[in-house]
């Protein structure tokens, strides 16, 4: 899947992609029962070559799930906020 890359306003300048709602909607009803404090789910994402352990998060403004970019994935990829890389997400059961 593409997603584009955004900041967060506040302090710290966290980056997230925000997953589409059909994708975040599969993760939720398979990992149903499975959220970690704050209802994260754990994941492992790709963008690129670069691989990381994470977590997803919900939104509830848009509804779907928060996927948070790291800078030093950023960084090894290229990457800024509005770019909109490939990445996937295999869930943790």
């Amino acid at each position: 899947m593409r997603a584009a890359i955004w900041v967060y306003p506040g302090k710290g300048g966290w980056h997230f992609v925000t997953l589409p709602t059909e994708v975040a909607a599969r993760i939720k009803a398979a990992m149903a029962g499975l959220a970690r404090p704050w209802g994260s789910l754990g994941v492992t994402a790709s963008i690129g070559k670069t691989r990381w352990q994470t977590s997803l998060f919900p939104d509830k403004a848009s509804g779907s799930l928060l996927l948070p970019v790291k800078a030093s994935v950023r960084q090894r990829e290229g990457l800024k906020a509005g770019d909109a890389p490939t990445l996937t997400i295999e869930i943790e059961l």
